[in-house]
């Protein structure tokens, strides 16, 4: 069984890979009916990726309903590679949202909110253990952005697969979820 944030990853690129669309859209739908029983709703500042659907990453589109739905401030980012920061904007329904060159949907500009004012941020991963550690694609992005978001903040992580056992190389600087969700199961740490 690899442990390593490198093995991991490999696999779990396979696996989702392996999925077909409508497994995509079925497991995608059945994370946010898992999110709705959560004891999340009370907050204002939501953070939501967009998923790079060439990755096969899980659709937050059924996400950003539920928030809709509630009335609530939707955050979505733009990241810059240089410095591997992410700046936030507002989603509205004025946002023009365009691909950048790594297949990234992202807000050509808007109004920009920091990170100090995230409330729950759901979080794009390949992998997660039993502890709350996650396995992303290793560019650092959303360790940068959870480390200026405040200790109270919900970092609730999505993945279509349970949890693996245990990541053995993780750093300090990696933060660690407060939960997981799957299609089958709210996974708190």
């Amino acid at each position: 069984m690899p442990t390593s944030k490198k093995e991991l990853r490999i696999e779990y690129k396979n696996l989702r890979k392996a999925l077909s669309f409508d497994e995509i859209e079925e497991k995608s739908l059945a994370i946010a009916n898992q999110l709705i029983q959560m004891p999340i709703w009370n907050k204002t500042y939501y953070h939501v990726f967009l998923p790079i659907e060439e990755h096969k990453e899980v659709n937050t589109e059924y996400i950003l309903h539920l928030l809709s739905g509630k009335d609530k401030e939707v955050l979505i980012s733009k990241s810059d590679f240089e410095t591997r920061k992410m700046t936030h904007f507002l989603l509205t329904d004025n946002t023009k949202i365009k691909k950048n060159e790594y297949n990234i949907p992202e807000p050509i500009d808007g109004i920009e909110v920091p990170s100090s004012k995230v409330e729950v941020v759901f979080v794009p991963l390949l992998a997660f253990d039993v502890y709350g550690n996650r396995i992303g694609y290793g560019k650092g992005f959303y360790d940068k952005f959870l480390a200026e978001c405040k200790t109270a903040t919900i970092k609730i992580g999505l993945s279509f697969f349970e949890s693996v056992n245990q990541i053995d190389d993780v750093f300090e600087s990696d933060i660690k979820l407060d939960y997981c969700v799957t299609p089958e199961k709210i996974y708190t740490f």
